[in-house]
């Protein structure tokens, strides 16, 4: 699968919404993102994350011939833990078991641990979510355990995976 990542256009909203117009997508990611989404609500997202602090927020369209099928965004941290950051990533339905996700997921790993001074980046998935546990296993991180009764989601108490990449920096 030959996808890329790359900043988000304004155009991007129609792709984006059709993208994350899906329960099942939802029933992955934190709560906060109104279903069903719209266009209106993904051209507010991209604002957002074109007009964000630079140096704290890495957010990228995951693309197929140009064509937006996920989005991809690692965040630093502050305080003590200014040199770590969370990596979250949804893909299109239609791309699920291609290998678009682990290869979005490697190229913003690779472009944060090249372009920064982030040393840790973690992502912490339901552990329901086994696609995503093994998109970040192939893409080299490491579980470090299970966060027990760590989120309540659609009313459910659930366990969630810690998970974590560290680059050698020296």
């Amino acid at each position: 699968m030959d996808c890329k990542i790359r900043p988000w256009r304004l155009e991007d909203a129609s792709c984006l919404s059709e993208a994350l117009n899906n329960k099942k997508i939802h029933d992955n990611l934190r709560d906060g993102l109104p279903f069903p989404y719209t266009v209106s609500d993904a051209q507010e997202y991209i604002m957002a994350m074109l007009n964000s602090d630079i140096d704290r927020t890495y957010a990228f369209a995951v693309t197929i011939d140009d064509k937006v099928v996920g989005s991809i965004g690692v965040f630093r941290k502050d305080n003590i833990h200014f040199r770590t950051a969370e990596l979250g990533y949804y893909i299109a339905e239609s791309y699920w078991g291609q290998g678009a996700g682990t290869s979005a997921v490697k190229q913003a790993c690779r472009y944060i641990f090249d372009n920064t001074d982030i040393i840790r980046i973690y992502a912490e998935p339901f552990v329901d979510n086994i696609a995503s546990c093994r998109i970040l296993e192939k893409s080299g991180f490491v579980c470090e355990g299970v966060l027990r009764k760590n989120a309540v989601k659609n009313g459910k108490i659930i366990d969630m995976k810690m998970y974590s990449l560290i680059e050698e920096k020296d």
